[in-house]
């Protein structure tokens, strides 16, 4: 789709931006197999062997790979393709249809189909045919029919979360975090196909969700029940949940606040949404950021007191997105100050400088930990964050990376690594 609508880039393409993006990519090089299925990185970049093959570790970093490859980055292209290969056929569900959410080790084949994985094969899809990638329209074409058919609830206007393998028996559980995903692979296949209902889905979600969160102080529910009425106690005994904790998320108000422009931004309707967006963010800077130790808190309980404590590295990268595009949007000086403060802590704390990747856990002091996330097994976030303030901003970075070209004309993967040797 050409004349796709985008604010410019923020700056000057930055070098250390640059080298730190193919960085991240040199780092996640090992996770794809040879069937295109991603394992999962332990600390030190290697595939962990008794972990299964995840689904949306797989389409993360497909993604990622692909936007290297629109960005110029010399065998990111090959990557994409052989993750393509993976998600259309190594993790796709042959009996049934749809996708399995893992193989391997430790993989439950009976498991549930999850509305949050298909999202991710529509964003994965989605990068893929922007990137022109052979297999990636007929991938996304099926990803679509699956996430519409299978996930999305018309009379709710919502996607349900989870059903079993053989589609017959829906979870009662309805949540947040598989429509926040489902927002951004809507705006990222609305760029792909040019088709304005998946935009106009993605513009129905986000308001449902400016509507739950404008009557909770701004502090988005996560948890729902069939009806779709709010669960705020929902997992108070596991507050260490990495998909479903209990309270607030902070992350996840600061990566809506950049949803949100991003749906303004694609639908032509600047400033729509910019209010709900600032309120979301500057609720969730407020509770979550730790101003004597620094970092951003997990969860916090209703009130905005810390329920978990430990830092997650996708909040930080959230965080500093969303900065970055609230300053793009509002031309607030402050949004931009704060952005580089938080890079500033992220590349003290977070930025594992030997391997070129992200301790993906910290605890309360920022010592990197691992009681809830084990390993590095995601790229996607840093990556996106590190690369957006040189991009275009548009409803997806498929899109930026499509209309900023080959800003990394060049780099090849390899290299990074060989320097840190």
């Amino acid at each position: 789709m050409t004349g796709t609508p985008h604010l410019p880039a923020a700056g000057p393409t930055s070098s250390w931006r640059a080298a730190h993006f193919v960085s991240l990519l040199d780092f996640a090089r090992p996770s794809l197999d040879a069937d295109g299925a991603a394992g999962w990185l332990d600390d030190e970049g290697t595939v962990d062997p008794t972990q299964p093959a995840h689904l949306w570790i797989t389409c993360r970093m497909t993604h990622t790979f692909g936007l290297g490859h629109l960005l110029g980055v010399e065998d990111a292209g090959a990557l994409l393709e052989r993750g393509i290969g993976g998600l259309s056929r190594a993790l796709a569900d042959a009996e049934h249809g749809g996708w399995l959410a893992s193989r391997g080790p430790g993989a439950d084949l009976d498991g549930l189909k999850q509305a949050y994985g298909h999202a991710f094969v529509v964003l994965a899809g989605s990068t893929g045919t922007v990137a022109r990638t052979p297999g990636a329209i007929t991938l996304l074409e099926a990803a679509l029919s699956v996430l519409d058919e299978r996930f999305w609830e018309a009379d709710r206007q919502l996607h349900l979360d989870e059903r079993s393998r053989d589609w017959d028996t829906v979870d009662p559980y309805r949540g947040v975090n598989a429509n926040m995903h489902s927002v951004e692979a809507l705006l990222a296949a609305h760029d792909a196909t040019g088709e304005r209902r998946w935009l106009d889905r993605a513009a129905t979600v986000a308001d449902r969700v400016i509507e739950w969160a404008s009557g909770n102080g701004w502090r988005i529910p996560e948890h729902f029940d069939t009806s779709w009425q709010p669960q705020l106690e929902y997992n108070a005994d596991r507050p260490h949940d990495p998909f479903k904790p209990y309270g607030a998320t902070p992350g996840h108000g600061l990566e809506w606040a950049r949803l949100l422009l991003q749906v303004d931004v694609a639908a032509g309707t600047a400033g729509r949404r910019t209010d709900a967006a600032r309120q979301l963010f500057e609720r969730a800077v407020a509770d979550g950021w730790d101003g004597p130790q620094g970092g951003f808190v997990y969860t916090t309980d209703w009130s905005g007191k810390p329920v978990e404590a430990r830092r997650f590295h996708w909040v930080a990268a959230e965080a500093a997105a969303a900065a970055d595009v609230l300053h793009r949007t509002t031309g607030e000086a402050r949004f931009g100050e704060l952005a580089d403060q938080w890079w500033g802590w992220i590349d003290v704390h977070l930025v594992d400088h030997d391997r070129g990747s992200w301790f993906h856990e910290l605890d309360a002091d920022n010592v990197p930990s691992g009681r809830t996330w084990i390993g590095k097994p995601d790229v996607y976030h840093a990556a996106q964050a590190v690369i957006l303030p040189d991009l275009p901003l548009t409803g997806s970075f498929a899109a930026s990376a499509r209309e900023a070209g080959p800003l990394l004309a060049g780099a090849r993967l390899g290299a990074a690594e060989a320097a840190r040797r």
